[in-house]
């Protein structure tokens, strides 16, 4: 795209560069100046800085500047920004580092791939973590993120720690729960949750320790980012990906579903019966209250398929309870001294509490021989319908 494409598109689509800055006095001036070369849409937070911020500021009069009175957050200045720029009728803002290791002339990358989709998207710059200069923490914290977030969403990047960003400014969410570094992770996997694309697109990176001023705190900061993850993942596992699949079903009839999400999902025939033969295994093992968990964790440990080893876990629907429980103790009552047969004949709580052993060892007996059934079963089911698929 040649200049004046580029800055007729930012105009069409509305389309703000957001700098949150927190004492980078040495590289803000060279970041402004690159970005006027595209646009004077520019808001910039200035988030308590005790430098030279705002003199420098100062000296831009066609810019938005919103001057905080302490240091409250990378978040929070974030958050800021985007409620202005809703306030002044953008409909996107392009987030960019203050400390001069993004490379303003890489924002015609985010113009163009935002002109390409034909819905709303939030991207994410994708450095190049294997240059030479990368600090060692930095990839692996970059890595540790992208697992996370594909844990939580589904979606594979290569870089979800990038703060050169575009964001739908109508599409994220409106309220937030963190006000520092980890708010950029919260915003990318809850507006990934609301459905909206999230995708990467190249960019330069320069890390010049002589001007760069990182305001990350190791200790503190990867604690609240790990705290995040655990909500994040605990969110997932018990509302995001029951409440997608009750969606998706919905809006297929069952022979549809069981057509495209079942037969013709990701995987092989026995990756499939692998990811059924988990199911049902969690689904008839005392693990009460934690079958979701368990099953979801096991199934992208072991890359199987998430939806069917979740469906398959609902053997254990409340109607078949009782008749697990008598089988489990029924099966189990070879392996304990005493009578059963009492046990059997008054199947209640108090019953399982007094033969908690004798519970545990026939359900997990009911659990391993019906998981086999069901995954042979299901293997022998999936090879005739489609014998290329293994």
């Amino acid at each position: 795209m040649s200049l004046a494409e580029v800055q007729n598109a930012i105009s069409e689509r509305k389309i703000c560069v957001l700098i949150p800055t927190y004492n980078n006095e040495k590289t803000l001036r060279r970041v402004i100046d690159g970005v006027l070369d595209y646009t004077e849409s520019i808001i910039v937070v200035n988030d308590g800085s005790t430098d030279s911020t705002a003199q420098i500021l100062s000296q831009y009069p066609q810019i938005t500047v919103i001057s905080l009175s302490e240091n409250k957050g990378k978040g929070n200045g974030l958050k800021t920004g985007f409620r202005k720029a809703k306030e002044l009728g953008y409909d996107h803002a392009i987030t960019i580092d203050s400390d001069g290791q993004h490379y303003p002339d890489d924002i015609p990358v985010f113009v163009e791939a935002l002109l390409q989709e034909d819905e709303d998207v939030l991207l994410i710059g994708n450095r190049n973590m294997s240059q030479d200069g990368i600090p060692k923490k930095s990839s692996f914290g970059n890595r540790f993120s992208n697992f996370w977030f594909w844990f939580e969403t589904g979606i594979k990047l290569e870089d979800t720690q990038s703060g050169y960003r575009l964001y739908p400014l109508h599409k994220i969410p409106k309220k937030y729960f963190t006000p520092k570094f980890e708010f950029e992770i919260e915003i990318i996997v809850r507006t990934a949750w609301r459905h909206v694309p999230v995708k990467n697109v190249p960019i330069k990176v320069l890390y010049d320790p002589a001007e760069r001023v990182s305001h990350f705190r190791p200790f503190k900061d990867f604690t609240r980012i790990s705290i995040l993850n655990t909500i994040l993942v605990t969110i997932t596992l018990f509302y995001i990906v029951p409440r997608n699949f009750v969606n998706n079903f919905k809006k297929k009839s069952f022979k549809r579903f069981i057509k495209e999400d079942v037969l013709e999902s990701d995987g092989s025939n026995r990756t499939k019966a692998f990811s059924i033969a988990l199911g049902v295994f969690i689904g008839l093992s005392p693990f009460w209250g934690f079958q979701t968990l368990l099953v979801i964790s096991l199934s992208v440990l072991f890359k199987l398929n998430k939806v069917l080893a979740f469906v398959a876990s609902n053997v254990s629907l409340p109607p078949f309870i009782p008749f697990i429980i008598a089988a489990s103790l029924f099966l189990g009552a070879p392996f304990v001294h005493g009578d059963s047969n009492l046990v059997i004949q008054n199947i209640d709580f108090e019953s399982i509490k007094n033969n908690l052993l004798q519970y545990i060892i026939g359900s997990f007996i009911l659990s391993t021989t019906l998981s086999a059934v069901a995954g042979i079963s299901t293997f022998l089911f999936l090879n005739k319908l489609n014998p290329e698929n293994n």
